[in-house]
């Protein structure tokens, strides 16, 4: 909130890659640990923390599945250097979310949570935008396991590890604190336009305070 847009968030026409990024052709499979294996009766979307009434808001698959469905075009640019262009994503919008379980009024963050604990730290402007997607689909298809079914955080304009695989719910957040990534040395912020890869690249204000 209150920080400048990147290139992205302004609309700009992707005719060039940010600063050291190179086209891919394909989508290359990228993670840590294990494919975890889809249990539909297991499955379960959590907002939990600051919400605006206090309470945990939950969907199974099958609720999830049924809310609205919008589509994205957008680039992926990941921090190992490579981007895909104008990629088509399908699913359910961020904002969508925020809208029936908000964040209470002094919420600044949210930290996005994904199977095996793993987790990812976002300025709430950054989340509220609305291009960024909780992604189903790739190019009219289901995800594959690999590329994060049955869901994905899709946001555009960060680089692609702030966009969790097999992501399971959300957490309001009134203070920062960083994600799995971000404790290990990467940029708490992740702009790709402005090169922001690793920690000791960050400016004050950019993490959390110590």
């Amino acid at each position: 909130m209150g920080q400048p847009e990147s290139r992205e968030r302004q609309g700009a026409a992707q005719t060039e890659l940010p600063p050291g990024q190179r086209l891919q052709r394909g989508w290359p499979v990228t993670h840590y640990g294990p494919v975890p294996k889809f249990k539909p009766d297991r499955w379960e979307f959590r907002v939990f923390g600051a919400t605006a009434d206090g309470d945990k808001h939950c969907w199974n698959h099958e609720e999830f599945s049924a809310l609205p469905f919008e589509t994205v075009i957008a680039d992926l640019h990941c921090v190992t250097k490579f981007s895909m262009l104008g990629a088509e994503w399908g699913g359910v919008g961020a904002r969508t979310i925020a809208e029936i379980a908000p964040p209470a009024a002094d919420v600044t963050h949210v930290m996005v949570w994904a199977e095996y604990g793993f987790s990812s730290n976002l300025r709430l402007a950054d989340f509220l935008s609305d291009r960024t997607l909780f992604a189903t689909h790739n190019g009219g298809d289901l995800l594959t396991a690999e590329h994060g079914f049955p869901l994905r955080l899709v946001v555009p304009h960060l680089y692609a590890w702030k966009g969790p695989k097999w992501v399971r719910g959300i957490e309001y957040m009134t203070a920062d604190r960083r994600g799995f990534w971000e404790e290990r040395g990467y940029h708490n912020i992740g702009d790709p336009w402005r090169e922001q890869r690793y920690s000791y690249q960050e400016e004050p204000g950019d993490g959390p305070e110590l």
